[in-house]
């Protein structure tokens, strides 16, 4: 019932001494890297993300680091390692690197975004039917406060095309826009998903951004998978106004440490500078460095000593006391990865495994995949309800008896299935989520059948 994967010896964890070494083939044999139960089939590491062993010694060394002397680490050391964290997330992503800050989550960051906009009544936020559910809800709380700004939603349904969803895009657009604003002082605000979480699909975002451009609508990319995905992004001449990406999942950064404590997932998330302070004075939690400006600007109290516009990175830097290390594991997932052969070696073995392992799986499905490029999930048989309880059959069928998980969903009037090809995997491991999930069907048909006797 589960892979026949044998447990493998671990390479020495020293970053140092394991970079000297030939990196090894990918597939199972790359599973010598990471601390996996040997019967665990991980095909869900877009949910999570999974910590090196390399990463983790980072972290445990970093922590250690921490702990010999607080007061020097969290008020001089500290900062030097947030800032070269974000020069080379900077790079990867091709900004500069004061636009680019760290925040705890993707959805901390999207947030501080969108409860940082001075709205009015009449003012627009448009969401997506594929909005992140946390995302889509802070849209809702913002429209359901004063002064109440409108939430529009497009309807965005698997399967389409790229060109369909531009087309789409830019008509709805055109029409939120068509009937003009008397005042020339109107916000749009469009959230735009770069890769939507759920059914999986990478969107042109980038097309609907220079819509966005055009119209005068400010963008706002929620970017949760694309670093480490998504290649040369180069978000500097995309020129989002906005933008929020997470990097455990893809990047494999370190989220947890040895204690299993949960930690916050390392973040980052870039402003454009130029409307930083016009849009966003804050991070929420506000930091102690905010200096807020006179009454009727963006408050209605403000400190003397006001000047302007403030040092949009010195606004992130400290939030309160957290634990920084996992944020500060970015460097050290990026020097793994590089040993590894770089982003895009990882991501053309990823890919390739993504759309054969997709086809793999719908032919023993005996269904089909969302999108024959591989840019979307595979199917499921059955025309079955969400519900928690059915959720929960998948869940407990999928982890607890055949020890492998991809999450299972509702979209657009079918069930599908996301699973996420990492280095790791082979196409074996898709016979063994094929195995699961005809298991937990029949569970649920069997489920379904007693609750309508």
């Amino acid at each position: 019932m589960t892979a026949a994967t044998k447990p493998l010896p671990r390479p020495s964890v020293s970053p140092t001494e394991l970079y000297k070494t030939l990196p090894p083939a990918f597939g199972h044999d790359a599973l010598a890297l990471f601390g996996f139960n040997p019967n665990y089939v991980n095909l869900n590491h877009g949910s999570y993300g999974s910590l090196p062993l390399p990463v983790r010694a980072f972290c445990d060394e970093l922590t250690d680091q921490v702990e010999s002397n607080p007061d020097k680490f969290l008020r001089i050391d500290y900062i030097h390692y947030w800032n070269r964290v974000r020069e080379r997330v900077a790079k990867l992503i091709g900004v500069e690197t004061d636009e680019c800050v760290i925040v705890n989550n993707t959805s901390h960051g999207l947030a501080t975004i969108l409860r940082n906009l001075i709205l009015k009544e009449g003012d627009i936020l448009i969401g997506a039917t594929t909005t992140y559910g946390s995302v889509y809800q802070t849209l809702k709380y913002i429209a359901d406060i004063p002064p109440h700004p409108i939430l529009l939603t497009f309807n965005l349904q698997f399967p389409t095309s790229r060109a369909k969803i531009i087309q789409d895009f830019e008509e709805h657009i055109k029409q939120i826009t068509k009937t003009g604003d008397a005042t020339g002082e109107r916000k749009i605000v469009a959230l735009i998903d770069s890769i939507a979480g759920y059914p999986g699909a990478f969107l042109p975002w980038k097309e609907m951004v220079a819509i966005c451009r055009k119209a005068g609508v400010i963008s706002v990319i929620d970017g949760a998978h694309s670093i480490g995905q998504e290649l040369d992004m180069n978000l500097s001449e995309a020129q989002p106004d906005f933008w929020v990406s997470v990097c455990p999942p893809a990047l494999l950064v370190g989220c947890r440490n040895e204690t299993s404590v949960p930690k916050e997932l390392s973040q980052m998330a870039l402003f454009k500078e130029g409307k930083c302070y016009s849009l966003c004075s804050e991070e929420k939690p506000a930091s102690y460095q905010v200096v807020h400006p006179h009454p009727g600007h963006l408050s209605l109290s403000h400190d003397s000593d006001f000047q302007g516009p403030q040092d949009f990175v010195k606004l992130f830097e400290w939030t309160g006391t957290v634990d920084y290390v996992p944020h500060l594991s970015i460097g050290a997932a990026i020097d793994f990865r590089e040993w590894l052969g770089g982003e895009h070696k990882i991501n053309a073995y990823i890919h390739a495994l993504a759309i054969a392992g997709g086809k793999h799986l719908a032919e023993r499905l005996g269904t089909d995949v969302m999108d024959p490029d591989g840019q979307c999930g595979t199917a499921l048989s059955g025309d079955v309800e969400s519900t928690d309880e059915v959720l929960q059959i998948f869940i407990d069928t999928l982890i607890l008896q055949w020890q492998t998980f991809a999450m299972a969903f509702k979209h657009n009037g079918k069930w599908w299935v996301r699973c996420s090809a990492q280095i790791w995997n082979e196409i074996s491991d898709f016979d063994v989520i094929a195995n699961a999930l005809k298991d937990a069907c029949s569970k649920v048909e069997e489920h379904v059948a007693q609750r309508n006797n």
